[in-house]
């Protein structure tokens, strides 16, 4: 699975969940309607959407996501168009957010990531664990062995419900 497009650059550290998606969206049971809400809680949230319309990887700072738990962040990423973030660090509850929908969450060092925020375009190669920048060189980085399947699968649900027809035979015999 490829990864690939246009960079939204977000230079900063701490970009919390209330900034990707604000609170008043919590009331929402489903997916639907969230990107067009996507950082109404970041001041220039818009605008930096505007900057990069069509983007769909996200480099960041540190901590991307920290905050409360919400899938909704999640969510709105994907709603957006958005299938890949890339820090230094996420927070725990929005990384594993991530995967389970099937954002893809790279980890790259400080200094990978300062580089990356100038790229115009990023492909990753989800299957090979590598991201080439602008058509340059490889860049490697690891993801969760079992949380790549996830995300391979287009989310934990849809992963676990291709797995039915297998529990069901293995039921079935015995």
């Amino acid at each position: 699975m490829i990864v690939e497009g246009t960079v939204l650059p977000i230079p900063r550290a701490n970009i919390d969940t209330d900034q990707i998606i604000p609170a008043h969206y919590l009331t929402r049971i489903d997916a639907d309607g969230m990107g067009e809400h996507l950082f109404e809680g970041m001041p220039d949230g818009a605008h930096l959407l505007a900057l990069h319309p069509g983007a769909a990887i996200i480099v960041a700072g540190e901590n991307f996501g920290c905050g409360s738990s919400r899938e909704h962040a999640a969510w709105a990423l994907l709603g957006r168009g958005f299938h890949a973030v890339i820090a230094p660090s996420f927070a725990r509850i929005f990384h594993e957010n991530a995967y389970n929908n099937g954002v893809v969450p790279v980890i790259l060092p400080q200094e990978t990531v300062d580089e990356l925020m100038g790229a115009r375009t990023i492909a990753i190669d989800v299957d090979n664990e590598t991201l080439r920048a602008d058509g340059g060189e490889p860049i490697r980085f690891s993801l969760d062995p079992l949380r790549k399947q996830f995300v391979l699968g287009g989310g934990v649900l849809k992963y676990l419900a291709a797995k039915i027809p297998a529990v069901r035979a293995w039921e079935a015999a015995r």
